[in-house]
């Protein structure tokens, strides 16, 4: 059963005739941690805008715990929690008035969903007479979840939470959604991180408006075409400019500390003419070895497909 559907969902800014959003259709199952990956610009956001009711779409249609965003935001704004990606709180505001301010705008109480959000508040509880726009950005973060959440939202949406978070905080916020999933609350979470896209049960790769893959972040690593090869040299810089001028090289772009190579034909008789061809431009100290693809690897090549 899916909590989240969306068919054929399109959005333009007409200011700038942007389309943000390109025919995206995907679906999102009950008490499923679903990422929506991509870097800025990719369209994220626009998407969550318009299943969290904020924006319209011109175009497709989209369900939220079956109701329609359009026909039925009323009753999707009271079931649905959202945490925006830029901290949208009462800066002003300590943090329990925050947080007493969001259960009454949903007719609940702090004491009636106190257990949901238990595990997160008794680590910012110590701040809680702090005003939220002193709070480090960890802190903010962990506010921002439980007022999303204290009217215990059937389904979450939580935009590039981790973004600008050090990665301890990181790391916490995501062990927080692993104990919510339990509660049988479905999350959908943005992020531009590649690293956070095996965190999650399934991922919607996306770039310019249009997702480019929808899959469990193993299937997607599994399904990658070719055999992948990490090599370093000496003068890196250099290096990446003679290896995607070889002729034997199909992709070639840098990586961490190593280039990410693939081979238009595959063969020792290849790797040999490569050391060769790389010996006579002076390189030393030469590393070839395969690897196994990340979510970034199949994300730059669903990009060049």
């Amino acid at each position: 059963m899916s909590d989240v559907i969306l068919n054929n969902i399109r959005k333009t800014y007409n200011k700038d005739k942007l389309v943000a959003v390109d025919n995206v259709s995907f679906s999102v199952n009950k008490a499923e941690l679903f990422g929506l990956i991509g870097a800025d610009g990719a369209g994220k956001t626009s998407i969550f805008r318009i299943l969290t009711t904020l924006l319209l779409p011109d175009g497709g249609s989209a369900i939220v715990n079956g109701c329609d965003v359009v026909k039925d935001y009323k009753k999707i704004r009271k079931e649905v929690g959202y945490m925006p990606g830029k901290f949208s709180l009462y800066q002003d505001l300590t943090v329990e008035e925050n947080l007493h301010f969001f259960a009454t705008l949903f007719n609940t109480t702090v004491e009636t969903n106190y257990d949901l959000i238990k595990d997160i508040y008794i680590q910012i509880e110590p701040f809680k007479k702090r005003r939220a726009g002193k709070l480090s950005g960890g802190m903010k973060q962990k506010l921002a979840l439980c007022c999303a959440l204290i009217h215990r939202p059937s389904v979450l949406f939580l935009d590039e939470p981790t973004t600008g978070v050090d990665t301890v905080s990181r790391k916490e916020f995501w062990e927080m959604l692993k104990r919510l999933k339990q509660e049988g609350i479905t999350i959908l979470v943005s992020t531009p991180y590649m690293d956070e896209a095996t965190l999650c049960e399934r991922i919607a790769l996306m770039q310019g408006g249009k997702i480019l893959s929808v899959e469990t972040p193993e299937n997607i690593t599994r399904a990658y075409p070719e055999k992948l090869y990490a090599i370093k040299a000496t003068q890196m810089s250099h290096l990446i400019n003679d290896l995607r001028d070889n002729e034997n090289i199909s992709s070639c772009y840098a990586f961490g500390e190593h280039h990410h190579i693939t081979f238009r034909v595959e063969s020792e008789d290849v790797k040999t003419a490569l050391f060769n061809y790389l010996h006579s431009k002076h390189y030393e100290n030469i590393e070839l070895k395969p690897i196994k693809p990340s979510i970034e690897d199949c994300f730059i090549k669903l990009m060049n497909n």
